[in-house]
């Protein structure tokens, strides 16, 4: 390969890190009954497991009151106190003087016992805390058994993470300053790694096959996020060149900087929001050092993911205030749970599907668990007099999902307001058009929404019949594909005959080859990952509309992604 390239994979987060590997492993361990002789041993074990894993939570706590604030952080002690409550601990070494049993069996066993019973509570806050326990009984079982756990929270010192492939939960509590870049085996310009490694302006190549089993902790790695280059224990000539580069693109970025404070507006005076996604109210500040106008898509589904049991209204109302009141008066665009694909929750016993992308997911859970769909619903309009609220609901297929969507939220609405709860007068209800059906009958269903935002990830892979999560056809799922253009264009003209306007939250809308022809298609607001938004403001900027919708319209009759990339003079 050019210039000794040792790996190439598919780039989807741009940018250049230079540094050494931590290698994400999937630990497993059997927990197995057995006779012991020295119970003394046996019991003193235990004792500094469980002193060992209040040590260790102490010290994540330290770091999350930091990073993540007291009230995330407040889950931890809660943690800490059951591992010093005398009923657990004590059972526990009865047991092993009693029965002679390994601690790791006793524990497990004992702990296991109140988790049933709290199970069993009709109290959701103690249903709750047996989520809790479940991590205490992993934490204190591993440090039994000598099993080390990487704490992606707790990281020392900047890193490269390598993973077969990285979970949401993972990316959610990593600590951000310290990751440099992510390398994983499997994923697409879609997957949930890639929009993750945007999200936080990380450098990111994915789908490298076996990456995993090439790297070792330890191995220094350059890795190029825009070309899909791996470079392993490269040489001087490469380190000397790719650090050249990154000083040359923390240049352009510092530049870019000029026009944080800057709004979205042509040369000719047409008005683009440009608005950042963002996955968890952490990620609010990025968006906010990036001069993003407002928040296009909060993607809900990771307050769900980073717990082992569903989380309270209280837990969500918390969330959603904490994003509008930072961003106040910017619109907050909130998008409800969007679950499934290859999103999943641990606690949710969906099954196994053949098809999960075209399963049970999104707005179809919801509407099959009303309890689920009503909590978060009421977390939103309690949450919408703290800020500028948008609701959204995704993976909506038919008007009759929509209607059966838009009744429910009223519902809740109406039972808040009867209690004297309060309630913005001013929120915006939209939806998501991912699927061609909704596309199609955009029409009917711009009658009843007051704004669209096309997801674009899903739009292409819906129209095209291609798996975005699949690698080996990965130049099948291309945003130029004229069925995929025309009918973004038919959704735009049909939200703009209802009078309201048309985003676009895909990774389309962040792609400088393609906000040209979507703001010259009419679209009204472009959300995207954060590292985009200064450079999509300067396009912004540096373009005029007239001539941007001139070019538009000189691809509605094209045939094929080849020549609509010829006409616009994109290579590639």
């Amino acid at each position: 390969m050019d210039r000794g390239v040792d790996l190439k994979g598919i780039g989807v987060s741009p940018g250049v890190a230079l540094g050494r590997v931590l290698l994400l492993k999937k630990t497993e361990y059997k927990i197995e009954k057995r006779q012991i002789v020295d119970v003394g041993k046996e019991k003193s074990k235990f004792l500094h497991a469980i002193e060992q894993s209040i040590q260790e939570l102490g010290f994540i706590k330290g770091k999350a009151i930091k990073t993540l604030g007291k009230d995330k952080a407040a889950i931890l002690d809660a943690q800490i106190l059951m591992l010093k409550d005398p009923e657990i601990v004590l059972k526990t070494v009865e047991t092993i003087e009693k029965e002679k049993i390994n601690s790791e069996y006793v524990f497990n066993r004992t702990a296991s016992e109140y988790i049933v019973v709290l199970e069993n509570l009709e109290s959701e806050y103690m249903r709750e805390r047996a989520s809790d326990i479940r991590d205490i009984i992993e934490r204190v079982i591993r440090n039994l058994l000598g099993i080390k756990k990487v704490e992606l929270s707790n990281l020392e010192k900047e890193t490269v993470l390598v993973a077969h492939d990285l979970t949401p939960s993972e990316t959610a509590t990593m600590d951000k300053e310290k990751v440099i870049g992510f390398l994983t085996n499997i994923g697409g310009k879609t997957s949930h790694s890639a929009i993750m490694a945007k999200t936080l302006g990380i450098p990111a190549v994915v789908g490298l096959g076996n990456v995993t089993q090439l790297l070792s902790d330890g191995d220094f790695v350059v890795l190029d996020g825009a070309k899909g280059e791996l470079f392993i224990e490269p040489s001087e000539e490469i380190i000397k060149e790719y650090t050249k580069i990154k000083k040359e693109q923390e240049r352009v970025k510092s530049e870019l900087m000029l026009f944080k404070e800057c709004e979205g507006i042509t040369s000719d005076g047409k008005k683009i929001e440009i608005f950042g996604n963002i996955g968890t109210p952490e990620d609010v500040a990025f968006l906010l050092q990036n001069g993003a106008e407002g928040v296009g898509l909060y993607r809900t589904e990771f307050i769900f993911m980073d717990r082992k049991a569903f989380p309270t209204e209280d837990d969500q109302f918390c969330a959603y205030k904490s994003v509008l009141e930072a961003l106040k008066p910017k619109v907050v665009t909130i998008r409800t749970l969007d679950i499934g694909g290859d999103k999943e929750l641990p606690y949710l016993n969906i099954g196994k599907e053949m098809n999960p992308f075209l399963g049970y997911r999104a707005i179809r859970f919801c509407l099959k668990n009303h309890e689920v769909f009503k909590t978060q619903l009421r977390a939103l309009l309690r949450a919408s007099v703290y800020g500028n609220l948008k609701i959204m609901f995704p993976m909506i297929s038919s008007l009759e999902e929509l209607l059966e969507a838009k009744k429910i939220l009223a519902e809740e609405k109406k039972k808040l307001t009867e209690k004297g709860i309060s309630i913005s007068s001013e929120i915006e209800v939209g939806m998501m058009i991912e699927v061609p059906s909704a596309a199609v009958i955009s029409d009917q269903l711009a009658k009843h929404v007051d704004f669209f935002s096309i997801g674009s990830n899903d739009l292409i892979q819906y129209t095209c019949a291609v798996d975005r999560m699949n690698e080996k056809i990965q130049h099948l799922y291309n945003p130029f594909n004229p069925a995929v253009l025309r009918l973004i264009k038919t959704v735009i003209d049909n939200g703009h005959k209802e009078n309201i306007p048309v985003g676009m939250c895909g990774e389309m809308a962040g792609d400088k080859e393609l906000i040209p022809l979507l703001i010259g298609m009419g679209l009204d607001e472009l959300s995207m990952s954060a590292s985009s938004v200064l450079a999509a403001k300067k396009l912004v900027k540096s373009s005029a509309y007239e001539k941007l919708k001139r070019r538009a319209d000189g691809i509605a009759n094209m045939g094929s992604v080849q020549e609509i990339k010829a006409y616009l003079d994109i290579r590639g």
